[in-house]
């Protein structure tokens, strides 16, 4: 898994260079008190997570919108590569069950965090069954959404 290559037609990728250590990168993915700081674009927040840092563990979160409706997200921990790649799937629910995504387009998210200076190169890649998956996603505003969170990761990351 290490090795995906994103399919342009299929997956949506954002990848930066950010200035906070790799091993901050994976701690803010993997501590749901962290996660919760910085996993919803503002004004949207994280009202809640849950993770078992484990192929078939839970990945779940709670998004909450400005108007206070709660949107919980339900996944599945594939691949847990310490300090280098996180794999999870909405596709699937804890122990591989297979479930319906509440969402309406189970997608798979690949996180990479590779050493670059004395920052991170950071890429995220959302793995999408069909191209009206991947349309519905970028409309949704995948990039503004996951590149605004991951400006608050590194907030998050350097005031700690």
């Amino acid at each position: 898994m290490t090795t995906y290559t994103a399919n342009p037609a299929l997956d949506l990728v954002l990848e930066r260079t950010v200035d906070v250590a790799p091993e901050q990168v994976w701690r803010a993915w993997t501590t749901p008190e962290l996660l919760m700081q910085w996993f919803a674009p503002k004004p949207w927040s994280t009202t809640a997570c849950e993770i078992d840092l484990q192929p078939g563990g839970r990945f779940d979160t709670t998004m909450r919108s400005p108007e206070g409706e709660e949107y919980p997200s339900s996944g599945c921990i594939l691949v847990a590569e310490e300090g280098r790649t996180l794999v999870f799937t909405s596709g699937l629910g804890p122990g591989f069950r297979p479930q319906v995504s509440e969402d309406g387009f189970p997608f798979t998210a690949v996180i990479k965090i590779e050493p670059h200076g004395d920052g991170t190169k950071y890429t995220a890649i959302a793995i999408h069954a069909d191209a009206s998956a991947k349309k519905s996603h970028e409309e949704m505003g995948f990039h503004e959404g996951w590149g605004a969170a991951l400006d608050q990761l590194v907030e998050v990351m350097k005031a700690g």
